[in-house]
């Protein structure tokens, strides 16, 4: 089981082409999110807008955030960057 009980703190996220995000967190992985596959989905649609995609920020929590209405898990792109499913994290 992760001892950890989460996951490391994002230190930097950065907007790419294609909507990926580059990400570093704060046990050294670091890589990048391809979320192209929610663009137009819900909240999402607040990509629509290309350049809204690039207002991604980290909140003072350390989620990575576009608005008041948009985020997204950094657990879910720590799983994407590490390749990893919840459980085989959940287990390591």
């Amino acid at each position: 089981m992760n001892t950890s009980n989460s996951i490391p703190k994002v230190l930097l996220v950065k907007p790419m082409e294609g909507f990926k995000l580059y990400i570093e967190f704060s046990n050294g992985i670091k890589g990048i999110a391809d979320l192209a596959h929610l663009k137009g989905k819900g909240v999402f649609e607040f990509w629509n807008n290309d350049d809204n995609f690039s207002k991604v920020t980290i909140d003072k929590n350390g989620g990575i955030i576009w608005n008041n209405e948009v985020d997204i898990d950094a657990l879910n792109c720590y799983l994407r960057i590490t390749n990893q499913t919840f459980e085989e994290y959940a287990n390591s």
